[in-house]
């Protein structure tokens, strides 16, 4: 098996796609992300890794979610980088929509001023929170480069998959 050339399949084939302007581009992205509230969280460090599906709000240009714990800490402990999938079900091969967000993520300490206001975004008392046993935790990505794969691009003369780094 040729690993190399199966990975840089992609990238091969963005040397000679029909791009779309960055600001469009955003918009349709943007959309995606919030007609959704639902990621796949990869993490991992040495060898170990794992995929959480979790909730998510997108504010500012960043995904925030709360956490109550789980394996998912063990990779964010030795690594920040992170990977998250947004993604429809599939109806059919002209129907995709899917995304792929790599970036960085931190962790939020509970109860200052950016855990508030994430909080008060999601108008959830912190009242109860404090009822909980343990403190909800917050993990903020922020991407670096998005991926997006949608069949609708191609009626619009652009190709299906495109990409933007994020600044």
């Amino acid at each position: 098996m040729d690993y190399k050339k199966a990975a840089s399949y992609w990238l091969e084939k963005e040397k000679e796609s029909v791009r779309m302007d960055e600001i469009t581009l955003w918009q349709h992205m943007e959309s995606f992300i919030k007609a959704h509230n639902t990621c796949a969280l990869s993490t991992g460090c040495n060898d170990f890794v794992r995929c959480t599906p979790i909730e998510y709000e997108f504010k500012d240009k960043k995904f925030w979610l709360f956490s109550e714990g789980g394996l998912k800490f063990r990779g964010l402990e030795g690594n920040h980088n992170v990977c998250l999938a947004i993604f429809n079900s599939y109806t059919g091969f002209g129907q995709l929509g899917g995304m792929q967000v790599t970036g960085t993520a931190e962790l939020v300490e509970p109860w200052t001023a950016e855990y508030m206001d994430l909080l008060a975004y999601k108008m959830i008392p912190p009242e109860n929170l404090k009822k909980l046993s343990t403190a909800l935790y917050l993990i903020k990505i922020t991407p670096l480069r998005i991926d997006y794969l949608c069949s609708e691009f191609q009626t619009l003369g652009f190709d299906p998959r495109q990409y933007l780094i994020v600044s």
